[in-house]
């Protein structure tokens, strides 16, 4: 019911900018968006970064703050992740959620690799 796109290999420091859409004609308003990643040999995914659905305010692990911007065009329904001064470290699949009460969905992930 999502779909990320945008991922790939860059360098280390380079920029990449996700893109999730809902699909199948979904929309998904008033819900809580959000990217997660899972690292290389992790079982668990981890938060990246979200932003409320009613105030646009937004949220970042430390491990990204001043280097990734989430933001969403309710126009166009969609969620982007700027990813900017991009390291190894952030070589992940990285998969977009919607959330709202108890109902969530989620993306099937989009790979991005930062060679050193």
């Amino acid at each position: 019911q999502l779909v990320e796109s945008g991922g790939g290999l860059v360098e280390s420091g380079g920029s990449l900018r996700l893109s999730c859409t809902p699909s199948g004609g979904r929309t998904f308003d008033n819900y809580e968006r959000a990217w997660f990643r899972r690292a290389p040999g992790k079982v668990d995914r981890e938060f990246v970064a979200s932003i409320n659905w009613d105030d646009d305010d937004t949220f970042y692990a430390s491990s990204v703050k001043g280097r990734f911007t989430i933001s969403r065009d309710n126009a166009k329904n969609t969620v982007y992740l700027q990813m900017d001064g991009l390291k190894p470290d952030d070589t992940a699949v990285y998969y977009c959620n919607a959330s709202r009460g108890g109902t969530t969905s989620w993306g099937r992930g989009n790979q991005v690799t930062v060679s050193s």
